[in-house]
């Protein structure tokens, strides 16, 4: 048995469900094909496009599990068998006398591959010609990042994702698919947009599944998105905090408000400008995490103001406080 999703995502079983995002997304940054250094970048984003369609669907993972459990359960064939040792199409051999059961969809990729799948008997195949019935194409998950402005201001972006699907054979594969999607301003982080008919092909004649794209906000070392709720790092000289003065600041909505800040304030304390953050139906906040910085000594009377500073707080004990 070849790695595992769990080990492809670099997670354990008992991984939580953020966890297991977090780690994709971590991934994903990372072989991304279009941005990605790495050798076999893109193979690797397959493999990992295809753990995470798994682990993040509750169903998916439920039977992922019992699958890595009960490995002796499955009827394995070179044609069938996937590149991470699995039966993809989910095809079982219950005890001896190897009925088969329909566990999550195995029927329905039956029927709509017929006699040239294998491994089913002619009576079965029959019933499902005859039957001949439509299935809704299953829904697919996608997520992407997207930069602060956006939640204020809206965008309508081409978008190239890489959904996995599976092949004619029941194996998991990665399609690539370009797509113009409008993102409205208000989104919060991990609000998701429907695109109808986009997910996987229906089955016999049975309408397309749709498409959910999930928005995160790109961290940086100024924002952090929670929700509706922004928390952006401004930096603050050590004057305007002693003293409690008023300033300026540019928020990532692009407009400019004044913040009076409170005397001696401190490194790492928020400030909560209400309803500054993104404009959904209910406003999230803007907090303001204040991050004191120092100014160099370079000249003689920068050195000499310094002194007087220190000369000033002779009680001050920085070890100690």
């Amino acid at each position: 048995m070849t790695k595992n999703y769990y080990e492809t995502l670099g997670i354990t079983r008992n991984a939580t469900p953020d966890q297991i995002k977090k780690a994709y997304r971590k991934l994903a940054r990372k072989y991304h094909p279009d941005v990605s250094k790495e050798v076999n970048a893109e193979e690797n984003m397959q493999a990992i496009n295809v753990a995470y369609d798994t682990l993040s669907n509750e169903q998916k993972k439920t039977e992922y599990d019992f699958q890595l459990d009960h490995p002796e359960a499955f009827y394995q064939s070179d044609q069938h068998t996937g590149t991470d040792g699995f039966d993809h199409t989910q095809y079982y051999r219950q005890g001896s006398n190897q009925q088969h059961s329909d566990f999550s969809g195995f029927e329905d990729l039956f029927g709509r591959f017929g006699s040239g799948f294998g491994g089913g008997n002619h009576q079965y195949q029959n019933q499902q010609r005859q039957q001949q019935r439509s299935y809704k194409g299953e829904d697919q998950h996608a997520s992407i990042e997207i930069d602060i402005d956006i939640a204020f201001h809206g965008s309508t972006q081409n978008i190239t994702l890489q959904i996995p699907t599976l092949n004619a054979y029941g194996e998991p594969e990665v399609q690539r698919k370009t797509l113009q999607v409008k993102i409205p301003k208000g989104m919060k982080e991990g609000q998701q947009i429907r695109l109808a008919g986009q997910g996987q092909t229906g089955i016999n004649g049975g309408k397309n599944g749709d498409l959910y794209i999930e928005i995160h906000y790109k961290d940086t070392e100024q924002i952090r998105v929670e929700g509706a709720d922004i928390y952006y790092t401004t930096n603050v000289a050590p004057w305007e905090a002693a003293l409690g003065q008023s300033i300026e600041v540019l928020t990532p909505a692009g407009s400019k408000v004044q913040v009076n800040l409170p005397k001696n304030a401190k490194t790492g304390q928020q400030l909560r400008l209400k309803d500054k953050g993104i404009p959904s139906k209910t406003p999230g906040h803007l907090f303001l995490v204040l991050n004191i910085v120092y100014p160099t000594a370079q000249t003689e009377h920068e050195q000499q103001a310094y002194q007087a500073f220190a000369e000033a707080f002779l009680k001050f004990k920085p070890r100690n406080a």
